[in-house]
């Protein structure tokens, strides 16, 4: 029993740092007689660590009686669009690298094992942003991935 609240445990703390998204709005791509339909999810994040970039992603959520009572296993396919929505401005921590690879979104996408993930990383040669969405699974994750880059641009006002 203390191994299984340990393992827990540590899932929430994973997911602490990460940011939280708000549902944009949905399609039902297909209909179930018991139990919510199939559906399509878009929601929109906020980077936690770098102000001014929205990030929308789109994901499937499965219907059904076990999609209802939370216990099925979302596909892992995913979409993503990133935007600059004001003036940015990187930490030290993302210019020097020590950011690379920072996870800024987790979704649980089953009961337990298996999480669709967005990683940042900042290509200092193009002053980019760059961000990518995939899933993964204690066991065995997916190749299936969504790339989307921000290229910083100075936000001037407008006149």
């Amino acid at each position: 029993m203390r191994k299984e609240w340990l393992f827990f445990l540590g899932l929430g703390c994973a997911t602490i740092n990460s940011a939280q998204a708000d549902q944009v709005g949905s399609v039902d791509t297909v209909f179930k007689l018991v139990g919510p339909d199939h559906k399509i999810v878009v929601e929109a994040f906020d980077d936690p660590d770098v102000k001014n970039v929205t990030c929308y992603i789109s994901r499937a959520k499965t219907g059904g009686v076990k999609g209802g009572l939370g216990l099925a296993e979302d596909t892992a396919d995913a979409a993503i669009s990133c935007q600059q929505v004001g003036p940015i401005a990187l930490s030290d921590k993302i210019i020097n690298g020590k950011a690379e690879g920072s996870v800024v979104f987790q979704k649980r996408t089953s009961l337990v094992f298996k999480k669709l993930q967005v990683v940042r990383f900042y290509d200092d040669k193009r002053n980019t942003l760059v961000y990518l969405s995939y899933s993964d699974r204690v066991v065995d994750g997916s190749p299936k991935n969504a790339l989307s880059a921000v290229p910083i641009i100075p936000w001037g006002e407008v006149k």
